[in-house]
C-alpha cells in the first residue's frame, strides 16, 4: 500500500495595493516563504495585478490564476466567484475583506483562523495589542491581530532561513559587473536612493555634489526619477542614464525585482528606503539607512518614526543618534535636509558599527512567517 501525503494547508491572503511596492512586497514574501518553508499552500489575493507584475516577473496580470513559486495568485476585484476558504485567512494591513468571503469563513467547518496582518510599529503599545481576538459585529466570527515587531513579544520581522547564506555568498565585484558599475574610488560614498517624491531631494543631491568625497548614488527605477531630473535641470530620466555632476555620479538602474534587492543593499555604504518591505530587508542589511516612511494623515507617521528612532538609538553614542534623528526627520518633513547632512555624513562609521548588533538583536525575536504558523496552529489545535 502507497502511503498518500496529505495535501499542503490552504491559507488564503489579501492584498490591496496601497502603497506601490511596500504593501505587495510583504504579501509576496511572506507568501513565498510559507510556500517554501513551512508547507503551506498560500493563495494571494492582489487588487493591483499590473503592479505586482513589477515585483514578480513571471507573474502575468491577464490570468485569473497562476501559481508563482509555489504561490497561487488570483485577481482580487468586485464580484469575485465564490470560493471555499482555507485554513488560515489573512487580511494584510487591515484590507476590508469581501462580504460573501467573510460569510464563508463564518460557516465553514472548523472555522478559519483570520489574521489581521498589521503594519510594523515600534510603538509601546504594539506588543499589548499583538494577538488579540477582535469579534465581527454581525458575524459569528472573530480576526486576531498580528503585530510584526522588534521584540519578543511581537511577530517579528520576516527573514527567509537562506538569509545569512545568501549574505555570505554575495560578490559585490559580480554584482558591480552585472551593472557595468566602475570600480570604486578612494573615499568613495556609494548609496541606494529608493523613497517617495522629496521636496528634500535638491539638497541632498546639492550637498553630494559639493561635498569633499565623491558620492555613486544607485537609484533603480521608479517614483524618485522626475524629481531627481528636475534638480539635475534635465528633461527625464531612464534606466541605464549617468549623469556626473562634480562630486556625484548617479547611475539609473532597472526596476529591481524583489529577489535581487537585498544584492542592491548589501552593495552600498547607505540606503535610503521606504514603506515597510524595503525598511526591513535595510535592517537585515547591517549598513546605515534612511526611512522615508509612509506618511499618515494628522502625521500619526512622525510618532512612528520616533518611536523607531528612540530604539534604534539605544546602543549609539548620543552624538551619533542625535545625528541619524536629526537626519531621518529633516528626510521625512523634506526640509533642512542640507543642514542635517555633515554631521549625519559624520556619523556613518559609528552607525556602520552599530547596524549589524541591532540586526542580531533583532533575530532574537524569531521570524514573522515562523510565528505566524506556530500561532495558527495553536489556534487550529494540530
Amino acid at each position: 500500500m502507497t502511503l498518500q501525503s496529505s495535501p499542503a494547508p490552504c491559507w488564503d491572503i489579501f492584498c490591496a495595493v496601497v502603497d506601490n511596492f511596500g504593501d505587495i512586497g510583504v504579501c509576496w514574501r511572506l507568501a513565498r516563504q510559507l510556500a517554501q518553508e513551512y508547507g503551506v499552500a498560500p493563495r494571494l489575493w492582489v487588487d493591483d495585478l499590473d503592479m505586482a507584475n513589477r515585483l514578480i516577473p513571471a507573474l502575468d496580470p491577464a490570468l485569473e490564476m497562476q501559481c508563482v513559486e509555489g504561490v497561487e495568485i488570483r485577481p482580487w476585484r468586485p464580484g469575485m466567484p465564490p470560493v471555499a476558504p482555507g485554513e488560515v485567512v489573512i487580511a494584510a494591513f487591515a484590507c476590508a475583506l469581501p462580504d460573501a468571503f467573510l460569510e464563508a469563513m463564518a460557516w465553514r467547518t472548523p472555522q478559519p483562523v483570520w489574521i489581521n496582518l498589521e503594519y510594523l510599529s515600534a510603538e509601546d503599545w504594539v506588543a499589548g495589542c499583538h494577538g488579540l481576538p477582535s469579534p465581527h459585529p454581525r458575524l459569528p466570527i472573530s480576526q486576531y491581530f498580528f503585530f510584526p515587531g522588534l521584540d519578543r513579544n511581537t511577530g517579528g520581522l520576516l527573514r527567509e532561513s537562506d538569509y545569512t547564506r545568501r549574505r555570505r555568498a554575495f560578490s559585490a565585484d559580480a554584482f558591480r559587473a552585472a551593472l557595468s558599475l566602475p570600480a570604486r574610488r578612494s573615499g568613495e560614498l556609494r548609496v541606494s536612493l529608493f523613497g517617495y517624491e522629496n521636496p528634500g531631494l535638491p539638497e541632498l543631491l546639492e550637498c553630494w555634489q559639493r561635498g569633499p568625497l565623491p558620492v555613486t548614488c544607485l537609484v533603480p527605477e521608479g517614483r524618485m526619477l522626475s524629481g531627481i531630473a528636475a534638480a539635475m535641470g534635465i528633461g527625464g530620466l531612464h534606466a541605464g542614464d549617468c549623469l556626473q555632476r562634480d562630486a556625484l555620479t548617479l547611475r539609473v538602474l532597472p526596476f529591481v525585482e524583489q529577489s535581487r534587492y537585498d544584492e542592491l543593499l548589501w552593495a552600498c555604504d547607505l540606503n535610503f528606503v521606504r514603506g515597510e518591505d524595503s525598511f526591513v530587508r535595510a535592517q537585515w542589511a547591517e549598513h546605515p539607512f534612511v526611512w522615508h516612511i509612509y506618511a499618515q494623515q494628522a502625521e500619526a507617521h512622525l510618532d512612528k518614526l520616533d518611536a523607531f528612532l528612540l530604539r534604534y538609538g539605544q546602543g549609539l553614542d548620543a552624538g551619533s543618534a542625535a545625528a541619524n534623528a536629526d537626519f531621518w526627520r529633516a528626510w521625512n518633513r523634506g526640509s533642512g535636509v542640507a543642514a542635517a547632512w555633515p554631521s549625519f555624513r559624520d556619523a556613518l562609521p559609528a552607525l556602520a558599527v552599530h547596524a549589524p548588533a541591532w540586526a542580531a538583536g533583532l533575530q532574537a525575536s524569531g521570524d514573522l512567517a515562523g510565528n505566524l504558523v506556530r500561532f495558527c496552529k495553536l489556534k487550529l489545535k494540530y
